[in-house]
């Protein structure tokens, strides 16, 4: 009788190591591991959900002025953790829309590649390049909204947070998978440093914001 063997994909190591060659056809597709696929689902899904109760509640908000109501979002907690305060600045329309209105689009092409990943999709350079460039925009924006937030509108919205560890964690991610496939040139060192220790990138990235707003303050996010 003959035996079949089953293959465990949670134990599949990431960075997938078995690209597929350049061709004549084309140029060289990969595809990622289980773990990677995963991450940004959540990630993708994390910011998606924030941007989502963001732009319900400025509807709510602007609903309310309208019928001459005043709507208090439920993450507005005391004066500094207000999210209704930054749902109302000028920064949160930067664009001249809603800013979340955009989370809801990139947020959800972070869910659909990871989602895709998952179904064993492999991409060419270019386009994890191409995705690497978009979680940096994203990354640049939620650090620019960051600074706003803490020195310019002086309030603090506990969804935006989210957003901004959700784009921190996949861009760190991102770039270190295009790394270690030699998408993004760096020495050998760095490659084997992103092999084992990625996730101290967006840790030690977010505990520095998360001192920037203890810093800021302090016992003030409490009272």
């Amino acid at each position: 009788m003959s035996k079949t063997t089953v293959q465990d994909v949670s134990t599949e190591p990431e960075p997938d190591p078995r690209p597929e060659p350049r061709t004549a056809a084309g140029p060289r597709t990969v595809g990622a591991g289980r773990a990677f696929a995963l991450l940004l689902v959540i990630t993708g899904a994390a910011g998606l959900l924030a941007a989502w109760v963001i732009t319900i509640d400025k509807f709510k908000i602007l609903e309310g002025k309208v019928s001459g109501e005043t709507f208090t979002p439920s993450c507005s907690l005391n004066p500094i953790v207000s999210c209704g305060s930054v749902m109302e600045s000028d920064q949160a329309s930067v664009f001249g829309f809603p800013n979340p209105m955009l989370g809801l689009v990139t947020y959800g092409i972070v869910v659909c590649v990871g989602v895709s990943l998952l179904a064993r999709a492999r991409f060419p350079r270019w386009y994890w390049l191409t995705f690497n460039a978009g979680t940096l925009f994203g990354v640049a924006f939620c650090t620019w909204l960051m600074v706003q937030s803490l020195y310019e509108i002086n309030a603090l919205c506990l969804w935006c947070s989210l957003a901004w560890v959700a784009t921190i964690t996949m861009f760190w991610y991102v770039t270190s998978f295009n790394v270690r496939n030699g998408f993004l040139p760096a020495p050998a060192g760095v490659r084997r440093f992103l092999g084992e220790f990625t996730w101290t990138l967006p840790v030690t990235h977010v505990g520095i914001i998360a001192m920037l707003i203890l810093t800021r303050w302090g016992s003030q996010l409490w009272a």
